[in-house]
């Protein structure tokens, strides 16, 4: 008997709307890549086509320590505020980001991987919440035994905080962007379960022409 093909999407789904957060979420996600370590320039989602769009050079002599992207259909608003500092009621409006460790180096962007969440990293950006997921390649054999961000070698998550700390300086301007703390994977779960919600309300029950 003859099996039949496998479904597939006709055209190109948008990488933040149209792919899913994963069967396993909020354990393992889908993430979709926009920036390699390998690159000097900063690359960002177009939310209107979905197509890769340059957003400007990096100002710093650092790049990102991991590749660097999103989860899709996670959407950072009220439930991931309330999730950070007190002193913070909102969030920046986008897909919530995620920062994944892989062994081997990953030069390409514009890709999709399954990544297992160990942590995170608690930003500020100009008084928005921005969080920034720590994950693991999920079927990275290297990374195989670690479940939490403890398991991470300590220099690479100082190198993370680092970068995120510094990757928005321009000479003469003041920092907004401040690093209060690094969680481990239960609340980054949590933090995971909002954006979900976040994205459910915003997008999925919100008007008409929004739904999916």
């Amino acid at each position: 008997m003859t099996m039949p093909p496998p479904p597939f999407y006709r055209f190109r789904p948008h990488p933040w709307h149209g792919l899913e957060t994963g069967d396993k979420a909020p354990q393992i996600v889908n993430a979709y890549v926009e920036i390699t370590p390998f690159d000097t320039m900063k690359y960002e989602i177009d939310k209107t086509t979905g197509y890769l769009r340059l957003d400007r050079p990096q100002r710093g002599s650092a790049q990102p320590p991991t590749l660097y992207g999103f989860i899709p259909r996670t959407h950072c608003a009220m439930r991931v505020a309330a999730l950070s500092t007190k002193d913070v009621n909102r969030a920046d409006g986008d897909p919530l980001d995620i920062c994944i460790i892989s062994e081997r180096p990953i030069t390409r962007s514009e890709i999709l991987l399954s990544a297992r969440v160990v942590g995170g990293i608690k930003m500020i950006d100009d008084g928005e919440a921005d969080d920034k997921i720590v994950a693991v390649l999920d079927n990275d054999p290297f990374w195989d035994e670690i479940e939490e961000l403890a398991g991470i070698p300590k220099a690479l998550v100082e190198r993370l905080v680092h970068y995120f700390s510094t990757y928005k300086l321009t000479p003469g301007n003041e920092n907004r962007v401040s690093i209060v703390d690094v969680y481990d994977r239960q609340h980054a779960w949590r933090m995971i379960e909002a954006a979900m919600v976040d994205y459910k309300e915003s997008y999925e029950l919100g008007p008409p022409s929004l739904r999916f």
